[in-house]
């Protein structure tokens, strides 16, 4: 009776697990699994926890971001109010509100401070860029009511030593002509609120109204461009993309991926390339295989032979050794696959136990804008992570199974 693909699986993976294995042969291809198990499980692990950074990064960073603006190609945005009403008729679009942008100096009794100056109209925006939402300290209707007022992020008036009710002077890249000579235009504001979402804006962003952007920038009728709101996010490059064919020669139009496409391409990029390196890891453990496999061939000799004289092929032998190899991958794929996921999901508990036990903040809120490990856990990537698993693992068996294939049965049992 000649041997079947069935019975080689059969026989590779019994021979996995059998007790009568020669015990260092034994302890290395339990030292391959538990490799495949640790670098499958910190790949799932690690893959979620950067999910959870790029998740919190977007959250925050795009709080402040409008879904799309539309700015002129060169100089500010006149007669915008007709192009606003033409913009909200849109598909897509929900809100629709004017801004004035500009680069400026903070100055108190502390420091100077550079920061992005940020003219909106709160009762418009509030559709886009809702400031109460992340105000920490005042409201954002005080601009409006309070003559040339400014809202700060909470790192940039911690930076000038400045609280709510508290004078800041901005200096504007705009002269003034006076009959002492050109000054750069300079004025004091009042800090009527303080905002914090937990990411870079809070150290260089700062807010005004827009009467008091027209007057500090000179903009008179025209703003730098109009802030869009979409109704879904991820559908803003695609609407965004629709409303430029609709504009006029000189008008340009930008969606968020394309306005902060650069950090979040480098977050992927970054993702990429940790995920290339920690599976380097599973394919180091993947090709101990092959030294697990070679001393098995080296230890079945003879019973390769018998199993040739009893008519297996050389293809069915090959198939032993390929299914013995996969067996072990898949025991150490999927305990470190089931590993990884608890990890994934319980990352943020363990990180407060680890906190609690050592008596010590790993993650100071200071610093790092979190407090605890993010983590979002995506089947995608454990699948992705397991089928390359186990293709490094089926690449590793080929070699040893094609040495056993080549056997010589006469060879082995003529000293027998």
């Amino acid at each position: 009776m000649s041997l079947t693909g069935n019975y080689a699986a059969f026989i590779g993976f019994r021979y996995s697990f059998s007790r009568k294995r020669n015990r260092f042969t034994a302890l290395i291809a339990l030292i391959s699994m538990l490799g495949m198990v640790l670098g499958v499980a910190s790949l799932i692990t690690v893959l979620s926890v950067m999910n959870g950074f790029s998740g919190e990064l977007r959250q925050r960073i795009l709080t402040l971001v409008p879904h799309g603006t539309v700015t002129a190609e060169q100089g500010q945005l006149m007669q915008w109010e007709p192009l606003a009403a033409q913009l909200a008729a849109q598909e897509g679009v929900i809100a629709v509100a004017p801004y004035i942008s500009e680069k400026a100096i903070l100055a108190s009794d502390r420091l100077l401070r550079g920061a992005q100056l940020t003219a909106i109209d709160p009762a418009r925006s509030q559709a886009i860029v809702d400031l109460n939402e992340v105000l920490v300290a005042g409201d954002a209707l005080a601009l409006e009511q309070t003559p040339f007022s400014v809202a700060l992020g909470v790192s940039l008036a911690r930076l000038l030593g400045v609280r709510p009710g508290d004078t800041v002077e901005v200096t504007v890249p705009r002269l003034t002509v006076t009959p002492l000579g050109v000054f750069p235009r300079t004025k004091r504001l009042t800090v009527v609120g303080l905002f914090e979402i937990g990411a870079q804006a809070d150290t260089v962003q700062a807010y005004v109204s827009l009467q008091t952007g027209e007057r500090l920038l000179g903009a008179v009728d025209g703003v730098t461009g109009l802030q869009l709101q979409t109704v879904n996010l991820d559908d803003a490059p695609e609407i965004v993309a629709r409303l430029q064919q609709s504009l006029p020669d000189g008008l340009v139009a930008l969606d968020w991926s394309q306005s902060q496409g650069s950090l979040f391409r480098a977050v992927k990029m970054e993702k990429i390339m940790v995920g290339v390196l920690l599976l380097s890891v599973v394919a180091v453990a993947a090709f101990n295989i092959v030294s697990t496999l070679v001393m098995s061939v080296a230890e079945k000799r003879r019973d390769i032979a018998v199993l040739r004289t009893m008519g297996a092929r050389a293809s069915g032998v090959m198939s032993i050794f390929v299914a013995h190899g996969l067996a072990l991958a898949l025991v150490g794929v999927s305990v470190g696959a089931v590993l990884g996921v608890m990890l994934a999901l319980y990352i943020a508990p363990l990180t407060a136990f680890t906190e609690s036990a050592l008596g010590m903040k790993l993650f100071d809120p200071s610093v790092y804008f979190i407090s605890e490990l993010p983590s979002v856990l995506m089947w995608s990537d454990v699948l992705i992570i397991v089928i390359a698993s186990l293709s490094l693992a089926f690449l590793a068996t080929l070699y040893p199974a094609w040495r056993a294939a080549r056997v010589a049965p006469a060879e082995v049992l003529r000293y027998e």
